[in-house]
Formats: C-alpha cells, sequence, structure tokens
C-alpha cells in the first residue's frame, strides 16, 4: 500500500489530548487527579507523545546479557561443585564472594570452562593475593571481573580496610598488574538503593563514587599504563518498573559522559540484581513476583549481567530450592519471554525516554554539587552524603507507614494465620553492632522491618 492506513486521520497534538482530558474530568484538577508525584522527583503524566522527547539521551546497550549466580566461598572444594552444577542448570556467569585469603582460586576455578565470566568479590584487600592469582592467569584465559571497591567499603562499614593511604596504595599496586583482567574497579550503587536513597541520588552518587576512582588513577597517570579500563558497577532495581528501566539506561549514558572527560572508553560493565529493600518476611511467595519485575527491569534497562535474589534470602540460608526459583526466572526471561533477541528493548517508548532525561539532569546536578563540596569522599566524612540518604529513606518509610505506600501481604492483605518464628535461619533486621567506625557508615534498611519484629514479638506471645 502506498497510502498509510492512518492517512484519513488528522494527527492529534498532545495540547488536545490534555485538552480532552480536562474536558472529561468535569471541573476536577488535571495535575491532582492524573499527575503520579513520585518520591524521586518526577511527576508522571497520564500520557506521553513526541513533544516529551525533544531532546533524547543517546545509550548504548551490551548485545546480550548473562544470567549470574552468586556463591559464598566457605570452601573451595564445596563452592567448585555449586558453581559447575549452576552452570549445568543454566547460569552462565559466576559470582564469588571470597572472605579471606585461605580461600585458594585454582581449586575454586578446577574444570570451570575459561569463558565463563567471573566476578570475584573479596571481603579484604591484599595486593599479594592477587600476585597469586595473576601468576595464576598466565597461561589461562579467564574473564576475571575483580571487585575492588575500597570506597564503597568505607560508605558500608565507616572504615576503610587499613586507612586511606595504605588502601589506595594497594589498590594501585593491584590497578597496575591487571593486565589479565576484564576490570578491576568496582562501584556498588546498591548500597545506596537498599539504604533508601531516591534514583537520582543513587546515580549521582554512583557517579561520584566512580569519580574518585577517575580522579586518583588520572593524578596518578595510571590510564597510560592501563589500557582497556573498564569500570565496573554494581545496582540494585527496585520497584519501579519502568524507572528502574530508565536508570540503567542513564547510568551508562552518565558514565560514558564522564569517561569522555578523562580520555577513557566510554563503555562501563553492569552487574543487577533485585533489591532488598523491598522484600518481606510474611508472605514471602510474593518475593518471586518482585524480584521477577525488578530483574526484568534489569534485563530492559541494558545490564550486561542479572543476580536474581532468591525469595527467601533474608531469612534462608542459601539453599538449593531457592537457588534453583531464582536461576529459572531468569531462564524464563531468556529462553521462553525472549528477552535476549533485541537489544535496547526500551528505546523509543516516549515515557522511558522522558524518565532518561529527567533523570539524567537530575543526577548530573546533583553530582555537580558534590563536587564543588569537595567530591563524594569528603562529603562522606562529613556524613553530607548519609544525612541525604537518611532524609529519601524516612519519607519513603513514613509512606510505607501510612499504607500509601503497598506490600502486599505485609501492610495490606496480610496473612494472620502466617506465622514465621520458627522459620528464621537468619537475622533478617538491621544488625545493630556498635562500634568505632571514621565515618557514619550507610546502612540497608527493609521497609518492612518494624511491622515484622512487632509481629514476631506477638507469635512469642501467643
Amino acid at each position: 500500500m502506498k497510502d498509510s492506513l492512518f492517512q484519513e486521520f488528522d494527527e492529534v497534538s498532545a495540547q488536545q489530548w490534555k485538552q480532552k482530558i480536562q474536558y472529561d474530568l468535569k471541573g476536577g484538577d488535571y495535575n491532582e487527579n492524573l499527575v503520579y508525584k513520585s518520591l524521586d522527583g518526577i511527576n508522571v503524566k497520564p500520557f506521553y507523545s513526541p513533544e516529551d522527547i525533544q531532546q533524547k539521551i543517546s545509550t548504548p546497550s551490551p548485545k546480550n546479557w548473562n544470567i549470574c549466580e552468586r556463591i559464598f566461598v566457605a570452601s573451595e572444594e564445596v563452592s567448585n561443585k555449586k558453581a559447575i552444577h549452576a552452570l549445568e542448570k543454566g547460569a552462565e556467569s559466576l559470582w564469588f564472594i571470597i572472605p579471606n585469603q585461605e580461600i585458594k582460586l585454582s581449586k575454586l576455578l578446577k574444570n570451570i570452562d575459561e569463558e565463563i565470566p567471573v566476578y570475584l568479590s573479596t571481603q579484604f584487600l591484599s595486593f599479594d593475593y592477587y600476585g597469586k592469582f595473576q601468576r595464576l592467569l598466565n597461561d589461562k584465559n579467564y574473564q576475571i571481573f575483580l571487585q575492588q571497591d575500597i570506597v564503597g567499603n568505607l560508605a558500608r562499614t565507616g572504615n576503610w580496610f587499613s586507612n586511606l593511604n595504605e588502601d589506595f596504595k594497594i589498590l594501585d599496586e593491584i590497578f597496575s598488574k591487571s593486565e589479565g583482567f576484564k576490570s578491576v574497579i568496582s562501584v556498588d550503587a546498591g548500597l545506596y538503593q537498599n539504604a533508601g536513597a531516591t534514583i537520582p541520588q543513587q546515580l549521582a552518587y554512583a557517579l561520584a563514587h566512580a569519580n574518585e576512582y577517575l580522579n586518583h588513577f588520572n593524578r596518578n597517570n595510571f590510564f597510560g599504563k592501563q589500557n582497556g579500563f573498564k569500570l565496573q558497577f554494581i545496582t540494585a532495581s527496585g520497584s519501579n518498573y519502568f524507572f528502574e528501566i530508565a536508570k540503567i539506561k542513564v547510568l551508562r549514558w552518565l558514565f560514558s559522559t564522564l569517561a569522555k572527560e578523562y580520555q577513557l572508553p566510554e563503555n562501563c560493565h553492569i552487574l543487577s540484581m533485585p533489591t532488598k529493600r523491598n522484600k518481606t518476611l510474611y508472605d514471602y511467595n510474593v518475593n518471586l513476583l518482585r524480584t521477577t519485575t525488578e530483574s526484568m527491569s534489569s534485563v530492559l534497562g541494558g545490564a550486561d549481567a542479572v543476580y536474581n535474589l532468591p525469595y527467601d534470602a533474608i531469612f534462608h540460608k542459601n539453599n538449593e530450592f531457592g537457588d534453583r526459583i531464582a536461576r529459572n526466572q531468569l531462564l524464563v526471561m531468556k529462553n521462553e519471554a525472549y528477552l535476549d533477541k533485541v537489544s535496547n528493548a526500551a528505546e523509543g517508548s516516549y515515557y522511558i525516554e522522558s524518565l532518561t532525561r529527567q533523570f539524567a539532569e537530575m543526577a548530573l546536578g546533583i553530582f555537580k554539587d558534590i563536587e564543588k563540596g569537595g567530591g563524594f569522599l569528603s562529603q562522606l566524612k562529613e556524613g553530607i552524603i548519609q544525612k541525604k540518604i537518611q532524609e529519601s529513606a524516612q519519607a519513603e518509610q513514613e509512606k510505607f507507614n501510612s499504607g500509601e505506600l503497598v506490600l502486599i501481604g505485609t501492610n495490606k492483605y496480610p496473612n494472620p494465620e502466617d506465622k514465621m518464628q520458627n522459620e528464621l535461619q537468619l537475622f533478617p533486621f538491621l544488625k545493630k553492632n556498635p562500634r568505632k567506625t571514621l565515618i557514619q557508615p550507610i546502612l540497608e534498611r527493609r521497609l518492612s522491618e518494624e511491622l515484622e519484629q512487632e509481629r514476631l514479638e506477638k507469635e512469642k506471645a501467643e
């Protein structure tokens, strides 16, 4: 057909649509009735048009994403068998949490294909440990992503591993000998999400956090010595489906913008997972629905790898059933929902494109304020970052407590017959462990903790 099917219809402008809506409201206020005001500072309209994306932000997206399995390593042999089993059942990458220097990486990676992406997160900082691993790589071709984040450790614990100078000295040594690794530096932006920061704050803090490393390496002329520098972000996706898609797109754009200033490769690697903030102890099966949409946001936003949090992770020890269900959720997305067939599937959505631009502008504004205030480390030490996050977290908590923010099965439609006292294998609440810290740590806390503690106390009294 030469003629368009819709040629006989007149084009309708956004203003005409709005006038029609206002007419149908019969005197009701458009902004009051139909515009949703989010805690993230975005006013969501009832409809979007090309007029909302006059200034489009181009965000690259990976051609594919891989299913990741996270394993805490208590024993090399046990963890190796678990890793191989996970790969046989559909996992495509591995994320090892290494608690101490006694763990032998040669045993941990035994019989694991060298083409499998492996993420290594150590709960210590040691050049000697990575020196041994570097020698292991000499005749191998492992795809290793190191997750060194000394600034993130300070933010999370309130302390350096040793002290500022010693930590950066060790980091420099690792970075200077990192030719065999896919990346060395990671920025754990999930901490800010799980602590209650808004999306613009998460993006700005992640960028300012990364900028601390870029500034440091640039001052010490490391970039000329280390070709192919690639930084990794760890993100956590919340329950606002479209917002979280936009968040990952914005993170890529923000980093590419920052990397240009340092004349570095503009691409970054993103490992994403569901947030812990909205996960619940009671009616815990609803967590399956939450992690499904959150993982989908990660995929459609353009994450390189997605780790899915098991539905019972907050109160059960690691178990085969929880891991299998979490992995299968991602397998369904990839092999049955075909979410791996199109790169950048969200591109062209007026709504998402509008969110992307607005989040980018807001995050850049916060980032510039941080840099004017001396940078991320300086504002962490002064407690400014912590205070901002606490304010956002409190605002969200109040909405949950009032019932405006709903978690089904917890603060709406709870099942009074649901008993959890005898199900707790892990302590599911914020641990209060008073100790001396250099700065106030950023603390992760779930929205439903206080309500759940009250219900548990009632269970004990019955």
